[in-house]
């Protein structure tokens, strides 16, 4: 466990209130059940000021969010950083973890095994790990994708279309996510040809 040293002072939940979402706290490192006796890096959910009934929420560096009662002696509160205060472990950001989807063309076993043991390589035998792997047959086709209003006025020209990705294979598309009011219009591809005449 990757942990530094952080000198730093227990706030109260009056001092608590005062922070906005841009300071930077300690909070409890532990998550899902396992307890761990260090803090994580953190920013408050909402402004102090708004929380109410004493208990805030905040979001780790490990995009875990936890509530806490700062004035709860049983609990680890809510710490910030202070060159009067104590010592506290602090656990780091160790790496990053990655959702890979990877499309072979014409992809059989061998080919997926080289790509994981080149992985290994890389990165080191005890870094690269499969925790799930779903094999699905795809089509080689490529599509065009489109954004448009999700409640889009009747006769009207596509205009108003935004194209977000060109050459985008279908099974990309279930991974992204259409901006907010817009939804997503999948097309066949067409090539671009520029029939401008040239001298």
């Amino acid at each position: 466990m990757n942990t530094e040293k952080v000198t730093a002072r227990r706030l109260t939940a009056e001092e608590v209130s005062e922070l906005g979402l841009q300071d930077d706290i300690f909070v409890s490192a532990g998550t899902d059940g396992l307890p761990l006796d260090c803090y994580a890096p953190a920013f408050l959910t909402e402004p102090g000021k708004n929380s109410e009934g004493g208990s805030f929420a905040a979001r780790t560096v490990f995009g875990e969010v936890i509530h806490i009662l700062p004035d709860n002696a049983e609990e680890p509160g809510i710490w910030v950083a202070d060159k009067a205060g104590e010592e506290i472990e602090v656990l780091q950001s160790a790496g990053i973890l990655l959702n890979l989807a990877l499309f072979v063309p014409g992809g059989n076993k061998e080919s997926l095994e080289s790509l994981y043991s080149a992985a290994r390589d890389a990165f080191g035998a005890g870094i690269v790990q499969r925790w799930s792997e779903e094999t699905v047959a795809v089509p080689d086709v490529k599509v065009d994708l489109f954004e448009e209003p999700a409640r889009g006025r009747k006769n009207t020209s596509g205009q108003n279309r935004d194209r977000r990705a060109l050459d985008i294979y279908p099974t990309r598309v279930r991974f992204l996510e259409p901006s907010e009011g817009w939804k997503f219009i999948i097309e066949p591809h067409k090539e671009i040809v520029d029939d401008t005449p040239t001298i």
